[in-house]
C-alpha cells in the first residue's frame, strides 16, 4: 500500500466515524458539550496539520546545513562547462 491509499483510508474511516457520530448513525444520545465540540473537529484537525506542517518546515529550514564542498564542487563543474562549450563555439 502506498502513503497516499494509507492516508486516505485513515481520512474515510475518521470521516465516516465523524459522520456517524454527528449525524447520529451508531444511537448514541451524546451530550450537548460533545456535539458542540464534535461538528467543528474537521476544522481543528486542518488547521491543527496546517500548523504542524508550517512548524516542521520552518525548523528544518532553521537547520538546513550548507554543503560548502558540494557548492564548490558544483562551482568547478559549471566553470568547466562554460570552458568547453566556450571551445565549441558557444558565446556567454
Amino acid at each position: 500500500m502506498t502513503k497516499l491509499v494509507q492516508w486516505l483510508w485513515g481520512l474515510a474511516i475518521l470521516g465516516s466515524t465523524w459522520a456517524a457520530l454527528t449525524m447520529g448513525a451508531l444511537g448514541l444520545e451524546l451530550p450537548s458539550p460533545y456535539r458542540e465540540v464534535l461538528w467543528p473537529l474537521p476544522a481543528y484537525l486542518l488547521v491543527s496539520a496546517g500548523c504542524y506542517a508550517l512548524g516542521t518546515v520552518g525548523y528544518r529550514v532553521a537547520t538546513f546545513h550548507d554543503c560548502e564542498d558540494a557548492a564548490r564542487e558544483l562551482q568547478d563543474q559549471i566553470q568547466e562547462a562554460r570552458a568547453d562549450l566556450a571551445r565549441r563555439g558557444l558565446r556567454f
